[in-house]
């Protein structure tokens, strides 16, 4: 059906039903100066074939990611999605629904998030996940404000190798005075201890790290929780869950909450989203876990069902109790998650793993063999790692574009820059972050260094 739009008749009933004169009367509570002020620069109407053929053309000026040999990643990757997942997750009783309020109605969308949950913990090893957040961002900054209410302590001590991006959303939620952010080098167990002790330890609610790191680092985790734990805080693990197959869970390590971003796991990169927020933690913090919780019990003929055993957001419970304001979950994208870890399996989430690992470790000794890059860092990594590049980073990155080839993210470019690490040579303009996924073949790989020789 098309929008057919009210009539000037119409809409100036409207107007004198509501007591004003004009539309404009509608805006007056916001400033003058964030107007426009004038009308929009839409140019001359079009005909619906040439409207059509209008927007095809300024769709088809951009540049697919998907389409193009993709070294790029710092949180959105570009890992190949099995066809099923699209089937199953276009299917209308899961692609229209909404929050599952009523159960009697609800339970294969109910059961679906419990599955999804159930993956979770069994990735993470932590005792309990919610039924996803918005994204991995903002699962990051609401396990500081749950690390807060846990601890009754408003002090997060944050590694200064958190994503860029991350540590700017997360210093949003902070501008509201619930907690205080200091960034600082996680980088090891004595960095961390120092950290708290600068900080003051009484007062510190959280130690934040994420294992693998922005620059695709991976750090010994149990000093970083001993330390924590040291000081009465609790400890934050940020993770690429996808990894989670073939590293020790952090539960293992100590943490305390495991949160990350669920793209890698089924969602496609969809020009930098959606996707979902995965959060998970131990059973002795699950009632100020945030968002919402699906659980199974047995109805009064003994059959499994499925409820909403937690909502602690304001929408279902007093505004004063409630330990997030998120509005809802992203559901489709971690049914999308759920569908691809079911369809690929233990074994095959591990191979796609070791595969995207070998891959990476092979393209980063090739690289560093043309002498066109130095290493940044020589920390051990997984599927993503730094290289400082000898020479004009965005002509490179340009130049290799020209040849269908995304060469990576410059770490200088991400977020505000707000918050730079205190290691030299990462905080360096010349930084490149390089990521390599199972879909990169042999050839790929030779062929970027091929033209990384050739400049």
């Amino acid at each position: 059906m098309r929008h057919i739009p009210v009539t000037c008749e119409q809409r100036e009933a409207m107007l004198r039903a509501i007591g004003v004169s004009s539309v404009e009367d509608l805006f007056d509570d916001i400033p003058t100066p964030a107007r426009l002020g004038r009308p929009l620069e839409l140019g001359p109407g079009m005909g619906e074939m040439d409207l059509v053929a209008h927007l095809r053309g300024l769709a088809d000026a951009n540049e697919p990611a998907a389409g193009l040999v993709s070294f790029a990643g710092a949180g959105c990757y570009d890992h190949y999605v099995p066809s099923i997942v699209d089937h199953v997750i276009r299917r209308p009783e899961f692609f229209t629904a909404y929050t599952p309020y009523q159960p009697e109605v609800s339970q294969g969308t109910l059961q679906a998030i419990y599955e999804f949950q159930s993956m979770i913990c069994a990735l993470t090893g932590m005792d309990v996940a919610n039924a996803s957040m918005y994204d991995g961002a903002t699962a990051f900054a609401e396990a500081a404000f749950m690390a807060a209410r846990v601890t009754r302590r408003d002090l997060v001590l944050v590694s200064d190798r958190v994503h860029p991006e991350w540590l700017d959303v997360l210093d949003t939620y902070a501008a509201a005075g619930t907690v205080r952010v200091r960034v600082a080098d996680l980088s090891d167990g004595a960095s961390a201890a120092e950290a708290v002790r600068a900080a003051g330890a009484g007062d510190v609610a959280a130690v934040m790290v994420a294992n693998p790191d922005f620059f695709g680092a991976l750090s010994e985790l149990g000093p970083l929780a001993e330390a924590a734990h040291a000081a009465g805080a609790l400890f934050v693990v940020a993770s690429n869950p996808l990894l989670l197959s073939v590293l020790e869970p952090p539960a293992s390590a100590g943490a305390d909450i495991v949160v990350g971003d669920g793209q890698p796991l089924g969602n496609a990169m969809s020009f930098g989203g959606p996707a979902f927020g995965f959060f998970s933690c131990i059973q002795k913090h699950v009632r100020q876990l945030p968002g919402r919780l699906v659980g199974r019990t047995v109805d009064v003929d003994g059959n499994d069902a499925f409820v909403l055993t937690l909502s602690t957001r304001e929408q279902h419970i007093r505004r004063e109790k409630a330990t997030s304001n998120i509005c809802s979950n992203q559901a489709l994208c971690a049914l999308a998650a759920s569908v691809y870890l079911a369809a690929v399996g233990r074994e095959g989430l591990a191979g796609t793993a070791r595969a995207s690992i070998a891959k990476a470790h092979y393209l980063r000794d090739r690289l560093l063999a043309t002498g066109r890059f130095t290493p940044a860092s020589d920390a051990p990594f997984a599927h993503e790692f730094a290289l400082r590049f000898q020479g004009d980073v965005a002509a490179f990155q340009a130049a290799m574009l020209e040849r269908g080839i995304l060469a990576g993210v410059r770490a200088a470019a991400v977020g505000s820059g707000r918050h730079r690490p205190a290691e030299p040579a990462l905080a360096a303009d010349d930084v490149v972050v390089l990521a390599v996924t199972e879909r990169r073949t042999r050839a790929e790989l030779d062929l970027f260094v091929a033209e990384v020789a050739s400049l």
